[in-house]
């Protein structure tokens, strides 16, 4: 039998990104060039944005309601009209303010991309105003101002780090919808690694993802030296092994986030090998608040990466819940929801349209006398390891009537059909 190596993304350890793996039988080839094709066709099946679609549109709608999404970036800028940055990588981190405005008509957990720039503010997400910002003082003036539209108690940030297969555009448009559907008050930060947006550019992204960590490092840095009164991070996909990397390598730097300043950590479908997670809990210890993870067993983007992973489990896809509960995590389980993509990889996007009675479910759990069961259940998703110390997802335990991001972001733009969430 003939063999040929291949290289895959080192998940652990030093500075080099790309480590050569095992020797591949050549017969396993058409099997890897059948589950690439897959990936592609199923990608393509949606909708995706073009190059030009950041352009701004400076009509106000009404009923289009705004929200401004503070930017920290690896990508390099692009100098092409409507595009602000690209998928190579940059020389360090850039930054941006952008404001977006979401259409009367918005289905929730989709996207309502427009069909020809500069888009409908009407029945579209647009975008209306999208500046390039310099330092890092500008976006901690940028970030106060916005916290400071924000009455005390309700000054919290959102940090989103997106995944593979990603644009930027696609990143600030999924933060945009994830911020209007929640209705939760708060700021809106996207950190945007430099993703090509293409299925057959694993490893690239892979590697881009890891030398973003100092990177991401830095914009959490900044943005405790903010005002904000609570942080939260979400990372989806590939963007969870730049989060726990970033999040580990400030802990063993004793650089760590306040415990007090730290909402919650949500890990959606995590492209994480399990071991590799299970090592960096016990190095991170039982965390005061209990990492949200976020999974869901059809998952086909993960499944496409655990074959390229030499069949190694993602803990997206991880089938013991109670495992993960034992180590630390609230587990949310959403295998049985309906996605709206067609590689099941975007379910964590429909959650904030379920704020609100999931919010009533806690609710009554946490008013109930005596012994407690540690899972509920709601609309076909299972959360387990409730009754560990959670805020469970200030998405979902806000207020209801707080004070919106819409309410207090500069005018903005609009939005299309659901595409899959990246």
């Amino acid at each position: 039998m003939i063999f040929i190596s291949r290289q895959i993304p080192r998940r652990a350890g030093s500075a080099a990104s790309v480590q050569t793996a095992r020797a591949t039988p050549l017969t396993a080839l058409p099997l890897l060039a059948l589950l690439l094709a897959a990936a592609i066709l199923l990608s393509a099946c949606a909708d995706r944005p073009g190059a030009d679609v950041l352009t701004p549109n400076l009509t106000e709608a009404p009923g289009a309601k705004p929200h401004t999404i503070l930017v920290a970036t690896t990508r390099a800028r692009d100098p092409r009209p409507g595009t602000l940055f690209s998928g190579e990588r940059g020389t360090g981190l850039d930054f941006a303010n952008v404001t977006l405005t979401v259409p009367p008509a918005h289905q929730p957990g989709g996207i309502e991309w427009p069909k020809q720039a500069p888009g409908n503010p009407a029945t579209e997400m647009v975008v209306h105003e999208a500046v390039y910002r310099d330092t890092d003082q500008d976006f901690v003036r940028d970030l106060n101002a916005q916290l400071a539209r924000l009455p005390a108690g309700n000054r919290n940030v959102l940090v989103f780090v997106h995944g593979y297969n990603t644009m930027f555009s696609e990143a600030l448009y999924r933060l945009t919808q994830m911020t209007h559907d929640s209705d939760v008050p708060g700021v809106p930060v996207l950190f945007s690694w430099a993703s090509r947006g293409k299925t057959e550019d694993y490893v690239y992204d892979n590697n881009s993802a890891t030398a973003a960590r100092d990177n991401l490092e830095r914009t959490l840095t900044l943005v405790a030296s903010s005002k904000a009164e609570k942080i939260t991070i979400m990372a989806h996909s590939m963007g969870n092994w730049v989060t726990v990397e970033a999040l580990r390598q400030m802990k063993i730097g004793g650089n760590g986030l306040p415990a007090n300043r730290v909402g919650n950590i949500i890990l959606a479908a995590p492209d994480i090998d399990v071991d590799v997670f299970k090592s960096q809990l016990k190095r991170f210890g039982k965390p005061e608040k209990p990492f949200i993870v976020i999974v869901s067993r059809d998952d086909k983007a993960l499944g496409f990466s655990d074959f390229l992973a030499g069949g190694k489990v993602r803990l997206g896809n991880y089938t013991n819940d109670d495992e993960l509960v034992a180590l630390g995590a609230v587990v949310i389980d959403m295998t049985n929801v309906k996605a709206m993509d067609p590689m099941n990889h975007g379910k964590f996007a429909q959650l904030a349209q379920l704020a609100p009675a999931l919010r009533g479910q806690l609710a009554a759990h946490g008013a109930l006398a005596g012994a407690k069961p540690n899972t509920i259940e709601l609309d076909g998703i299972q959360i387990s390891g409730v009754n560990q110390n959670i805020g469970l997802l200030p998405a979902l335990a806000a207020p209801a009537g707080a004070a919106t991001p819409a309410e207090v972001a500069t005018p903005g733009v609009a939005a299309t059909p659901a595409a899959p969430a990246r």
